[in-house]
This record gives structure tokens, C-alpha cells and sequence, in this order.
């Protein structure tokens, strides 16, 4: 299995990039704009369409508010196995550092989804940091 992982230190408060992590449903807007360009819940899932058109059915595992952690599944499409987590940790009273991991299967869509996940990663730090 394949594991992918970005650490991003963001310029804003731990409280205030948790709230845009665990809003499940907006991550299009508060998270991640232009690189995800729609999110729809459906129930614990969220549909999200990427600016590639691609879309992914993302379902919720786990929003751990006590760990600053969200954690979801893709169930369907290309891989075996997708396991996604993004966490939240302080580092220092106005900074903060977002670990975002993937664990994937088959290994070779290692490469195509760690280039998404990098591509994700920057306009994250872009969009958190504002």
C-alpha cells in the first residue's frame, strides 16, 4: 500500500483552520477553491468535483474534534483502497501545521494521486493562510 502525506505550516491560528478542516461539506469553498470546484453532501458522504472534472465520493469516517481530525474514505472508482486524513496541530499561538495523509491501492496510483495531493496541499496553505 502506498502512503502519501503533505505537512503544510499555515499563518493562522489553530481554532481557525480547524473549523474550515471539519466543515465537511464546504471543503470547496473554505479549504480548497478552484482545486475542488462543487461538494454535495449526501448524508455522511460528500460528492466532489475537481477542476479536472473528475469527481470522488468521499465518505465521512471521522471528524475528531479533541485531535483536530478528519478522516474519509473513497469507496468506488480506481483504487482498491483510499483512506484520507487531514490533522490540525498548533505550533505557536498564530501558526499551525496540517499533516495530510493518504494511504492508496494499487501502488501505481501513488503518482497520480500524489500529484493531485501536492497540487491540493499549495492552494490549501494559499487559501488557509488568508
Amino acid at each position: 500500500m502506498a502512503s502519501l502525506r503533505q505537512e503544510i505550516s499555515v499563518n493562522a491560528p489553530l481554532d481557525h483552520v480547524w473549523a474550515a478542516l471539519r466543515d465537511f461539506g464546504a471543503v470547496h469553498q473554505r479549504v480548497v477553491p478552484g482545486f475542488v470546484v462543487d461538494s454535495k453532501l449526501d448524508g455522511e458522504a460528500r460528492i466532489v468535483t475537481f477542476f479536472n472534472g473528475m469527481t470522488a465520493r468521499e465518505e465521512l469516517v471521522s471528524i475528531d474534534d479533541a485531535q483536530h481530525r478528519v478522516a474519509y474514505a473513497i469507496v468506488g472508482g480506481t483504487a482498491k483502497h483510499y483512506n484520507g486524513a487531514a490533522q490540525v496541530f498548533a505550533d505557536g499561538a498564530d501558526k499551525c501545521r496540517v499533516v495530510w495523509t493518504i494511504d492508496i491501492l494499487p501502488n501505481e496510483l501513488a503518482g497520480p494521486v500524489g500529484q493531485m495531493q501536492k497540487q491540493g496541499a499549495r492552494v490549501m496553505k494559499e487559501t488557509l493562510d488568508r
